[in-house]
């Protein structure tokens, strides 16, 4: 039976920076790392943006090079999921029916694209944007498919929107909700982006539900069915609703958790050395106002990666990092740092009809989160903001001549 001091369960972000921060920090004992990919762990960012334009070869979106696993000493098992783990014995059990021992263990299952649940959602013909085999597989319909349908208005799908739209394809995008981002932004970024995109050519449609999947004699997708009635031909169609967090094995074992794995402060999930990190741990964040959640980013996932780490070297730190995002649409450049959960208070800071603005995002007088448009300096100062939860009159937020390191300093 192979047994490792610290098994790791996940290729992404989070796995892969819990094994290179491991040996980074002098970290002796075995590392193993078992992943459902066939990859080493590469950067998922460029998925719908560089790697699906064509601007960004696999290599270079590697988070390693190839080598580098093998020469420091982390056995990859790729191709493999765990079906079952066993605490008490410190075992888990792949799909292929391997038992692997460990004396730690790091959850990063991160979480599997959300599935459509309509009449037609299992046809030929849809796509999702969460592994390399999934953009690959959508990249084979470019030299072909002109009509692209894209259901979800978040990210994953203005990023794709903004790339097709960009190699002269047809599209439209359909959000079940009356604006596009409305789960993580105001409505001055999502008027914002909304506007972009349909200056773009884009056909969005809001607050448009989907009923069902149209397909042909061979089980294709031909087409989204709405819930008026109205049918929107695809040749291929984009769903990005978001995902379902990878924690079934943890659960069955009898971890806490509901909308993910729950961890405390230090990443431990209820179970005896098993640590969740990444997409699917739950956790008391303090930047949205204590509230239980899951956070979906690479700094979550590094950051995370970093405290389980520590925690398993005897230096206990606890999770308190700043969340930040970005996003890139067109020649546009979304930053965000803070969370914008219950907010209370916007403040515009800059014209959006320049293109270059901020929205700030205040709970009862505190500056918690800022979204900058082509305003790196914001980005940049505002963390201080955050960070301090400061508390600044509206009006000299919107001042966009005075620099947010004044306002921190003052």
């Amino acid at each position: 039976m192979p047994h490792f001091d610290c098994l790791i369960i996940g290729g992404g972000h989070a796995g892969a920076q819990a094994a290179i921060l491991l040996r980074q920090l002098k970290f002796a004992g075995s590392i193993g790392l078992i992943s459902e990919e066939p990859d080493p762990p590469y950067e998922r960012p460029p998925l719908s943006k560089d790697y699906f334009a064509g601007e960004k070869p696999f290599e270079r979106i590697l988070l390693r090079p190839a080598a580098f696993w093998s020469e420091h000493e982390v056995a990859l098992m790729l191709g493999e999921r765990v079906k079952a783990i066993h605490p008490a014995e410190h075992q888990v059990v792949t799909t292929k029916d391997e038992t692997v021992s460990y004396g730690k263990l790091i959850w990063a299952g991160g979480g599997a694209a959300r599935r459509l649940s309509c009449p037609g959602s299992t046809a030929q013909g849809l796509f999702t944007v969460r592994t390399r085999g999934d953009v690959d597989a959508l990249m084979e319909t470019l030299p072909t498919a002109q009509r692209y349908a894209i259901i979800g208005g978040g990210y994953i799908g203005l990023e794709a929107a903004a790339v097709l739209s960009k190699l002269g394809k047809k599209v439209t995008l359909i959000e079940a909700l009356d604006r596009v981002l409305a789960r993580v932004a105001g409505p001055e970024l999502s008027s914002f982006f909304e506007a972009e995109h349909r200056d773009h050519g884009v056909d969005v449609r809001l607050a448009s539900a989907v009923d069902a999947i149209e397909t042909d004699a061979q089980g294709r997708a031909t087409g989204v069915q709405l819930a008026d009635g109205s049918v929107i031909p695809a040749d291929a169609i984009i769903v990005g609703i978001g995902i379902v967090p990878e924690t079934g094995p943890l659960i069955l074992a009898g971890a806490s958790g509901g909308d993910g794995v729950d961890v405390d402060d230090y990443c431990q999930t209820s179970l005896p050395d098993i640590y969740a990190i990444g997409d699917c741990a739950a956790h008391e964040n303090r930047f949205a106002a204590g509230r239980r959640m899951r956070v979906e980013s690479v700094q979550n996932a590094n950051d995370q990666a970093r405290t389980a780490v520590q925690h398993i070297l005897g230096n206990p730190t606890p999770y308190e990092a700043v969340p930040w995002f970005w996003s890139n649409q067109y020649d546009l450049r979304l930053q965000t740092v803070g969370l914008s959960v219950a907010y209370d208070e916007r403040v515009v800071r800059g014209d959006p009809a320049t293109r270059s603005f901020s929205v700030i995002y205040l709970r009862q007088g505190q500056v918690i989160a800022l979204d900058c448009v082509n305003r790196t300096k914001d980005y940049v100062q505002g963390r201080a903001l955050v960070l301090e939860g400061a508390r600044i009159p509206p009006e000299k937020l919107a001042d966009a001549e005075t620099p947010l390191k004044e306002l921190a300093a003052a």
